[in-house]
């Protein structure tokens, strides 16, 4: 996961600045403001994509073991039920 400090710190820089400009320097300011925006954006849209991802992914090993767990615990009952050597009266 990567944040575009260089970005923001240029959005922020670009509203300060913004007052002082000309029309043209102020449009090209907002121009790039917006890049930067789309730029941020899509970055988080990826980041998101990855966790929704890996959380899918984790939820699917999760459910995996805890399948793999109850085998093993109704395989520990029969056993149980079975087991000739425990202790008897």
């Amino acid at each position: 996961m990567r944040i575009h400090i260089a970005a923001l710190a240029a959005v922020a820089t670009l509203a300060l600045g913004a007052a002082a400009c000309s029309e043209p320097e102020q449009e090209k300011a907002e121009a790039t403001t917006e890049e930067a925006g789309a730029s941020l954006k899509e970055e988080a849209a990826q980041v998101g994509s990855a966790i929704a991802a890996g959380a899918g992914e984790v939820a699917q090993e999760v459910d995996e073991a805890t399948d793999e767990l109850a085998k093993e615990a109704e395989e520990q009952k029969v056993e149980t039920k079975t087991d000739e050597k425990g202790n008897q009266p």
